[in-house]
């Protein structure tokens, strides 16, 4: 078993920016249906992609709304690579939404200061991946591909960050699981609980550090804190079985 494996760089792509990527040809930042990056509030086209249905089908929806209100419309600004979230990006001016630390969301950015050089790692589950994590004990499907950001120092992996997402009574909020280079967790920390508040106030996520990310817990019982324990059982096993060989 060795430590961190990478192979070449990818682009960022959670879920939906696959889909962007299908659709447009590219890969988008966060920022491109976020205001300030993975997990934040939606930008306007955030805000209609999500109201079209959030798949392939609302793409087509909405190509032809102008959700920021600049005045060209939402399809032929991805097109050309500017934001069709952000007022200020247009065709003729994307800006430096898709330049290399803005597909790296700031919150991840923050825990590992002065790191320069990323690799954002895609994360797609294979049926391997998937049965492995079952030996685990985590339970993963392809609605959990991700995407992992590593930070580089000397050209070396230094660790990991990974968002994600947890649900409480039907409510969703996201979580940031951060490791060493041996993947060890170094902190879980609430990203955007807007919409479960105490889920900012748990103590549970100070039990998280210093544990190897497959030797994270499994959760017990259906309170806040269980959830918030699945979640990052299933964040750290998805780090251990794509970054570390069998």
């Amino acid at each position: 078993m060795t430590l961190l494996m990478v192979c070449a760089a990818a682009p960022a792509q959670p879920v939906f920016a696959l889909m962007y990527k299908q659709q447009f040809g590219y890969a988008p930042s966060c920022n491109a249906c976020h205001k300030d990056g993975g997990g934040t509030a939606l930008n306007p086209y955030g805000e209609a992609f999500k109201k079209a249905g959030k798949d392939l089908a609302a793409f087509k929806a909405i190509d032809k709304q102008d959700a920021d209100g600049d005045g060209f419309a939402n399809a032929d600004e991805a097109i050309a690579k500017a934001n069709p979230g952000v007022k200020t990006s247009t065709p003729k001016a994307p800006g430096d939404w898709l330049d290399a630390l803005s597909l790296i969301p700031k919150e991840v950015q923050a825990r590992f200061p002065g790191v320069k050089t990323w690799l954002p790692k895609d994360a797609l589950l294979s049926d391997a991946d998937v049965a492995r994590a079952a030996t685990l004990g985590a339970t993963l499907s392809k609605a959990d591909d991700n995407t992992i950001y590593i930070p580089l120092a000397d050209q070396r992996p230094s660790g990991t960050a990974l968002i994600f997402a947890a649900e409480y009574q039907g409510k969703p909020f996201y979580l940031l699981l951060t490791t060493d280079r041996a993947l060890t967790v170094a902190s879980v920390e609430p990203m955007n609980t807007r919409q479960v508040p105490d889920a900012a106030k748990s103590k549970v996520y100070a039990t998280f550090k210093g544990v190897p990310v497959d030797k994270l817990p499994a959760a017990t019982g259906s309170d806040l804190d269980a959830v918030i324990t699945a979640a990052v059982k299933k964040a750290g096993t998805l780090l251990f079985v794509r970054l570390k060989n069998a």
